[in-house]
């Protein structure tokens, strides 16, 4: 059996002797090679032992903290070692820095993860956010940048924040400063994501399928304002569903290809889904749309699951007007999201719900990590988290992913992404 790190009885074991000291050594400078192992050649030398190791690089400009454990000479410091790392930095042109630290290990329990996506994050945006943060608690452990196009996103690793006092907080300043703002739990959860769940109309296409086909049947003005107001919850879902497609009675088969031919995929969607597939991520659409429609982009896009409402056709392959079977509701879509994590073998904590409408609530809510995607208010309000770009392979971003892989991916296997850089 292996030992617990976390153990405290284990960290009191290896505390250091009374005949060590511990160093938080800190190195800053121009990148190059062999900062690292010349840095560690000395510590070597000089007998110690490394705790902790943190090293980031911004823009050629490298800063590197070691916490090592430093045998003490003759029950004093030891000079030889403090000289060394000195002329190391001067050989290196490196600043090198020292000073005794507590030597009990920081203790880093999985904290939270808060993505910040906007066009620009300006320092007054950054300012914003680290307020929020220590104003409940919280310490900003990292920062990470993992896009600059098509968006700006960073990635804030957070400490003993208290999550009740930051969301709310989150939530406000990102409508003031116009930001998406992501938070959820790092860990094991948060890595173990193995299926995405996507609504269709608005958010994988940037249509509304019976909008397309209302304008071949020549009703369009009054299909979007039902459309409209069921999105918003202000109406009965089924019954807007039955009342819009009574409008469509007597469409063919041609009306139905022209209404196909016009959908339109969300910018960054074949990318998102392409490195969807990448990372072993299992792929369904839940659309409170047609079959005849789904069925297509299940097969354009390789995707491992489509559910959506059953036109009725007639004996003359035109629209009767109705629907078959149950209508694919709110409370349908978290039933076909549990349906096929089950046929996945995947838990709900395993799944990521997208949506933007009022009938995507409970598959949002049913989701490990719900995410409203350019959503009516009501959405945004009740989700995990919200994004308002118009990318959606935005969304990638919040699962850590960083743009540079998706690039590099794309350019070993010969494929564009929807959005290059500009």
């Amino acid at each position: 059996m292996q030992p617990n790190p976390a153990d405290p009885s284990l960290a009191r074991a290896q505390a250091p002797s009374a005949d060590t000291e511990t160093l938080l050594i800190t190195v800053s400078g121009p990148d190059h090679r062999g900062i690292t192992s010349g840095l560690m050649n000395l510590l070597t030398e000089a007998g110690a032992t490394i705790g902790d190791v943190e090293q980031v690089v911004v823009r050629g400009h490298l800063v590197l903290g070691v916490v090592a454990t430093i045998p003490l000479v003759e029950g004093d410091a030891n000079d030889d070692l403090r000289k060394n790392l000195l002329m190391f930095g001067y050989q290196e042109d490196l600043q090198v820095s020292f000073e005794v630290v507590d030597p009990t290990p920081t203790d880093r329990r999985p904290g939270l993860v808060v993505t910040v996506i906007a066009p620009t994050v300006s320092s007054t945006d950054f300012g914003a956010v680290a307020r929020a943060i220590a104003s409940s608690g919280g310490n900003i452990d990292r920062i990470v940048r993992i896009a600059r196009y098509p968006v700006m996103a960073y990635e804030l690793s957070v400490q003993r924040a208290d999550v009740d006092i930051l969301r709310p907080e989150l939530i406000e300043l990102a409508r003031i400063h116009r930001l998406d703002i992501a938070l959820q739990a790092d860990g094991l959860g948060r890595r173990a994501q193995r299926l995405v769940v996507l609504d269709v109309d608005s958010t994988l296409i940037q249509d509304e399928v019976v909008e397309l086909l209302a304008d071949e049947a020549g009703c369009g003005d009054e299909v979007r304002d039902i459309t409209t107001r069921a999105m918003a919850g202000e109406l009965d879902f089924e019954e807007s569903l039955r009342a819009r497609v009574a409008l469509l009675e007597g469409l063919g088969p041609d009306d139905l290809a022209r209404a196909r031919d016009r959908m339109r995929l969300s910018p960054g969607a074949r990318t998102f889904v392409r490195t969807l597939r990448r990372l072993g991520f299992k792929i369904a659409i839940v659309s409170g749309g047609f079959t005849y429609f789904t069925d297509h982009l299940r097969i354009e896009l390789d995707l491992d699951h489509a559910h959506a409402n059953e036109l009725e056709f007639g004996p003359d392959g035109r629209l009767t007007g109705r629907v078959t079977g149950p209508v694919v509701d709110k409370a349908r879509k978290a039933e076909l999201l549990r349906k096929v994590a089950h046929l996945e073998g995947v838990t709900a904590e395993q799944t990521v719900a997208v949506g933007d409408g009022a009938n995507d609530l409970d598959m949002l809510a049913a989701a490990g990590l719900g995410i409203a995607y350019n959503a009516k208010p009501l959405v945004r309000d009740a989700a995990d988290t919200s994004l308002s770009v118009p990318y959606l392979d935005a969304i990638l971003f919040v699962l850590g992913v960083r743009r540079a892989d998706v690039e590099a991916a794309d350019e070993a296997a010969g494929t564009l992404t929807d959005n290059p850089p500009v």
